[in-house]
């Protein structure tokens, strides 16, 4: 059994037991977060396809971690007007443990 789950932006094919990274979601360590975007679920009976969600379903875990992600570099440059710019940037990370598969 699996499904597919939208967060952030992004979408995510999960089966319980997995550890996911998303991005940030508030709570603390060892919270429960239930996502209720789910787009899709795939089980011994068949597939149920949402319109664009399917209502009802959902997806709880645990949250295993607040990180940041690998730094990525930035830069901006014009070739004749002397202008340079160079920023970095962390983005903030939620690993979450899948649980289980409502739907």
């Amino acid at each position: 059994m699996y499904a597919v789950i939208k967060t952030g932006g992004k979408q995510y094919r999960v089966t319980p037991g997995d550890l996911i990274t998303v991005e940030k979601l508030e709570g603390n360590v060892g919270d429960a977060v239930a996502i209720t975007d789910v787009l899709m679920i795939n089980s011994e009976k068949g597939a149920v396809i949402g319109n664009p969600i399917i209502k009802g379903a959902s997806v709880t875990g645990t949250i295993a971690g607040q990180d940041r992600g690998k730094k990525i570099m930035i830069q901006k440059f014009k070739r004749r007007g002397g202008y340079k710019k160079r920023l970095g940037h962390r983005q903030l990370l939620t690993r979450i443990k899948i649980d289980g598969i409502k739907g």
